[in-house]
């Protein structure tokens, strides 16, 4: 048996014993991993700066640089994370339906664990704790496969968790992380449909677009970020302009952060010009279409080294980066379907004052999560009260936004009967 194969066999024994647990069973082993997390904070940061170090040698990015790096603030926020999913209720057992028959069949529709669900990640060492806790709560094993620019920071964290759930009486394969980093070994693990029930991979475009087109598992897909703000014709220039700045700057390196704007022509002057300015506190340079790139080389206060004539493959670029695209529209029509035709379907904002024109963004923007007056940078399952979240969905069957505990459920019926039997 290959250690794959072993994997999948511990994750499938490990799923089915997480059945009999209660919820405050569950709650118990996710206080004792997210103290664990916090005691062995100085073991992780030390397997991180490993990782930071390999990092920086081979050129990452400063984008996924940040969000590789682990520090004690960041340790604490994922321990914090798992005891968020303890206070969130228990999905598993919830009745979704209820019938009696004609002939007395009493039909219960009822929410079940998914099984094995796998777990396919870049340089994120944080998925690692938010996978475990929200498939551990609703009763899944998990198998996780980070990159290998992440694999000390994971093989640290991983473990950790692992000994909490054993330290608590729990099968401690409810986890499970692949420590080998090759191809052939992702390759392999897409395609075990005998042990794993879904696949969820989390990262770049590339990465997803690998895992939808090699996996024979189920993939619910999460998206990359090409994020847009629209600033209407009425845009409010003293929302625009920190609403922007946040969606961008907060973090580099999230895929809700904005990386396009559209602009409404009648606004380029009073309210572009602000938010290009803003943002320039940053040095985030700014690849704009021929329209507002004449307004923003006329604005002699703007640096303009930092203001560059955009591509057409800027649009459709998520950056991750200190920069963004701009393009001009004159229409609320005209802004949707450029934000349709280039947008990753991921999280979009218009800021107007107009509720005719935001009422039209909201209903016509084909995206999970569509904002009004707002930074993008709410998509988040912690921000929507759903806790640490396993991804964004982009996809449209089962789940789409954030990805919380009852989105790693399916259902099953429950039949009762006194000796009926079909005639």
């Amino acid at each position: 048996m290959t250690d794959l194969e072993t994997l999948g066999k511990n994750a499938r024994e490990a799923a089915y014993s997480l059945v009999k647990y209660s919820e405050s069973d569950k709650n118990r082993a996710l206080a004792n991993a997210a103290e664990a997390l916090r005691e062995h904070c100085d073991e992780i940061l030390q397997a991180n700066r490993r990782d930071l170090d390999n990092g920086r040698s081979s050129g990452m990015s400063q984008g996924i640089l940040d969000r590789l790096m682990l520090n004690k603030e960041r340790i604490d926020g994922m321990a914090d994370a798992i005891l968020d999913v303890t206070r969130l209720p228990d999905p598993i057992g919830e009745v979704l339906s209820e019938d009696i028959r004609p002939n007395g069949l009493k039909i219960i529709k009822k929410r079940v664990p998914i099984g094995v669900i796998g777990i396919i990640y870049e340089a994120r060492p944080n998925v690692t704790s938010d996978a475990f806790a929200l498939t551990f709560k609703s009763s899944n094993a998990v198998i996780l496969k980070g990159g290998s620019d992440a694999i000390h920071s994971n093989m640290a964290i991983a473990g950790v968790l692992r000994k909490a759930l054993k330290d608590s009486g729990f099968n401690e394969n409810a986890i499970q992380l692949i420590e080998a980093t090759d191809h052939e070994t992702t390759q392999a693990f897409m395609k075990m449909h005998d042990c794993v029930d879904v696949l969820i991979p989390r990262g770049s475009r590339r990465l997803i677009e690998a895992v939808v087109k090699n996996a024979s598992v189920p993939v619910i897909e999460t998206g990359a970020g090409n994020c847009h703000i629209f600033l209407d014709e009425t845009a409010d220039v003293n929302k625009a302009v920190p609403i922007v700045f946040n969606a961008k700057t907060q973090r580099i390196g999230v895929c809700n952060a904005c990386e396009s704007l559209v602009a409404d022509r009648t606004v380029l002057p009073a309210v572009l010009v602000p938010v290009i300015r803003k943002l320039q506190e940053r040095n985030v340079t700014c690849y704009a279409d021929p329209e507002s790139l004449a307004v923003l080389r006329a604005a002699t206060d703007l640096h303009q080294e930092l203001i560059q004539p955009a591509t057409e493959e800027d649009f459709g670029t998520e950056y991750l980066d200190y920069k963004i695209s701009v393009k001009t529209v004159g229409s609320v029509e005209e802004a949707i379907q450029h934000i349709n035709h280039y947008s990753t379907k991921h999280s979009e904002s218009i800021i107007t004052e107009n509720p005719d024109h935001a009422a039209r963004f909201l209903n016509e923007v084909d995206s999970a999560c569509v904002y009004w007056n707002a930074s993008t940078r709410f998509t988040d399952g912690g921000q929507f009260g759903f806790g640490a979240e396993i991804g964004i969905s982009t996809a449209k069957l089962h789940a789409r936004g954030p990805m919380g505990l009852k989105e790693l459920t399916t259902s099953k019926y429950e039949i009762t009967g006194n000796g009926q039997i079909r005639k």
